[in-house]
């Protein structure tokens, strides 16, 4: 008796177990609804032939930053192929429209060429994936793969944290500013401090614990920053701060 008891009782942690491995094999296996944005017609249509050899759906096709917005909008896909040069509006222009007005969609820019302060842009707003077109053949799969578990896909391979890689970019293109601009001296020590770590990537709290402070007052400050250098969020300060070598230290 004793035995069918436990018998019994260990019926239920089976099946419990058992589907949780099957939601785990069905999250894996789930097709993923992709939009491609691009002006090159061959680009789409290789795009589309890379696309049936694995668990993806082709749900549209966007010739220009404006249509992308739209689709993006009324086909809610899971994943979005951004081309960088379009037609009315670039891509990455394009992405910071989009923002994230859609929860749930990953960006992988997909392009011929790009500069180490798009890429570091193109992170910021908040793309998961940069792929060359030429190597598109061999590596969109595995960044389709490494993107849909939850990871970046940068330099070729998957990253589980980019912070460390934004952060090396914003120190090589702070690098490549051939001048300090005069508009640091309109910042406080401690407001460009902050701006230094805004450029790193660091939220509110870890400037709020890196300065020893709360976040309301690391707001306050941002607020003050945003009003004396004309900007009105913390994407458009760092940007600003990498084109005037704001972020130097000293």
């Amino acid at each position: 008796m004793a035995g069918d008891n436990a018998a019994s009782l260990s019926v239920p942690g089976r099946i419990e177990s058992s589907m949780a491995t099957a939601k785990t094999a069905a999250s894996r296996s789930r097709v993923l609804r992709i939009l491609v944005a691009d002006d090159d017609p061959l680009v789409r249509a290789a795009v589309g032939v890379l696309l049936t050899s694995g668990p993806y759906q082709l749900i549209g096709e966007a010739t220009d930053g404006a249509e992308t917005i739209q689709l993006v909008q009324r086909l809610k896909p899971d994943v979005l192929l951004l081309d960088l040069n379009m037609p009315k509006k670039a891509g990455l222009e394009a992405l910071r429209e989009i923002g994230d007005k859609l929860a749930g969609m990953r960006t992988i820019v997909l392009t011929v060429g790009i500069e180490k302060r798009q890429v570091l842009e193109a992170l910021q707003l908040g793309a998961r994936g940069i792929v060359l077109k030429s190597a598109a053949r061999t590596l969109l799969t595995a960044c389709l793969k490494a993107v849909q578990a939850g990871k970046y896909w940068v330099n070729n391979e998957p990253v589980a944290d980019v912070k460390h890689i934004v952060h090396d970019l914003a120190v090589a293109v702070e690098r490549e500013r051939p001048e300090t601009s005069p508009k640091l001296k309109l910042l406080s020590p401690k407001e460009a401090q902050i701006v230094r770590l805004i450029v790193e990537g660091r939220t509110n709290k870890d400037i709020a614990g890196e300065l020893n402070t709360s976040e309301q007052v690391v707001k306050n400050h941002l607020g003050k920053i945003f009003d004396k250098l004309g900007v009105f969020n913390r994407l458009e300060l760092a940007l600003y701060a990498l084109d005037n070598r704001l972020a130097e230290r000293a």
